[in-house]
């Protein structure tokens, strides 16, 4: 059990519940309904996800046996050769889900797990660092909509907002192990505000689009193509309560971060930013018009909270 405890510490099993919701919300943004192509795309996330956490630890473990003596390498309880496998391992099992998916979705991965391993080998503590991280969340989202239609290009302004959402979050965690200044925390802050006001702001052209679609019809012309099944069209409320339970996960931990930059406090809004995540997946889900993908996204925030108490996300 001990052995069992140290690699869910050391992939940080908790923040997996963060993962499947970027596929759905590409698959969403769309408008088409998640199939077997679309499971396979986080499938393929999980496995870079976790891969990205193996390669990350085995890549620090030098600054961590100062630093984070207790991680599950320097304090001796994984060998570096066997995290460096699993990622290894993790990321050729992603690859081959990705291909499983279809060329489109195999486009998206190779760059994506470029991103990953980039990230953790070289970018990680260069400026370009959170720039790096944000673009993993984002094409992440961008693989589930290549894997379900075979097209990204709608799920763009998505991919936009759930990767500075990410940037926010990253920035944040690079002061974790130092006292730092309220600039990180603040902009964060400032980013989960504009994000929460842009997240319903599709809604007023969709409503248009219907009635625009409404009066052609009543003139005769021929109606506006409608979206698949398993899509309607986007819920205002739905959407407004998931982006206020977004912000809601995140104001206190970054205003509390901001006023005192220690690095529990710092810690501590770090792992609220990655759980946020999930209701943001949800509100995009939610404003592409995909409700029950939004609900079932949004219920595994209650799973990430649980389990984050037994194992740090951070």
């Amino acid at each position: 059990m001990s052995r069992l405890h140290a690699w869910a510490e050391l992939l940080r099993l908790p923040a997996l519940f963060t993962v499947p919701g970027d596929g759905l919300a590409g698959a969403a943004a769309v408008a088409a309904r998640p199939d077997r192509r679309t499971a396979l795309a986080v499938g393929c996330s999980l496995c870079l996800y976790e891969a990205g956490m193996a390669l990350n630890d085995w890549a620090d473990r030098a600054e961590d046996a100062v630093e984070r003596p207790h991680r599950p390498l320097p304090s001796g309880r994984i060998r570096p050769a066997a995290a460096l496998a699993a990622a290894c391992a993790l990321t050729a099992a992603g690859l081959a889900l990705a291909a499983r998916a279809g060329r489109p979705a195999l486009a998206v991965a190779v760059p994506l797990a470029a991103t990953v391993w980039s990230y953790d080998l070289v970018l990680k503590r260069t400026p370009a660092g959170p720039g790096a991280m944000a673009a993993a969340r984002g094409l992440d989202l961008l693989l589930g909509a290549a894997a379900t239609a075979g097209t990204v290009r709608p799920a763009l302004p998505s991919a936009a907002l759930l990767s500075t959402h990410t940037l926010a979050v990253t920035a944040v965690s690079r002061q974790e192990t130092r006292d730092g200044t309220p600039l990180a925390p603040l902009a964060a802050l400032a980013a989960t505000a504009t994000l929460t006001r842009l997240l319903p702001g599709d809604l007023g052209r969709e409503h248009r689009d219907g009635l625009v679609a409404a009066l052609r019809r009543d003139v005769g012309a021929s109606p506006t193509p409608s979206r698949p099944p398993g899509h309607g069209r986007p819920s205002g409320f739905l959407t407004t309560a998931l982006s206020l339970s977004y912000a809601a996960a995140t104001a206190r931990p970054y205003l509390n971060a901001a006023l005192n930059p220690s690095p529990p406090l710092t810690q501590r809004a770090v792992g609220a930013g990655i759980r946020a995540t999930i209701p943001l997946q949800a509100a995009l889900a939610a404003r592409a018009g995909a409700g029950a993908t939004a609900l079932g996204t949004a219920a595994l925030t209650a799973l990430a909270r649980r389990f984050s108490r037994r194992v740090s996300v951070t």
